[in-house]
């Protein structure tokens, strides 16, 4: 089983992401031939979308992340252990299962109608 680590910025980029949001897309690209070409085999590949996990890439959303409308807005988070419960999830069904896209993120982070 392979879960990728892919990103909401994949579905709804933020200002000023142009390399994280390309290689996210690519992400989403090698999920999608590695679960084609993995059948054959009994591979399982999946992904997992990740929003706002508290961590040090993400310090900076609680005094203000560049929005789409040139605001700076504090944006909520979540914890990092609810990532990995959802990761741990995904890999411990059987090889007859997969969740093949996952997207966990904070309730209240801007993502949906983001921009």
């Amino acid at each position: 089983r392979i879960i990728n680590n892919g990103s909401i910025s994949a579905h709804a980029p933020r200002p000023r992401s142009i390399a994280y949001t390309a290689t996210k897309h690519a992400m989403t690209g090698l999920t999608k031939s590695l679960s084609l070409d993995g059948r054959p085999y009994r591979i399982a590949c999946g992904q997992i979308d990740i929003g706002n996990a508290a961590t040090e890439m993400t310090e900076r959303m609680s005094t203000g992340t560049l929005q789409a409308n040139g605001e700076l807005a504090a944006e909520p988070v979540m914890a990092a252990s609810d990532v990995a419960r959802t990761v741990v999830h995904m890999a411990e069904l059987p090889l007859e299962a997969n969740v093949q896209f996952a997207t966990v993120l904070a309730t209240n982070m801007p993502y949906i109608g983001r921009g």
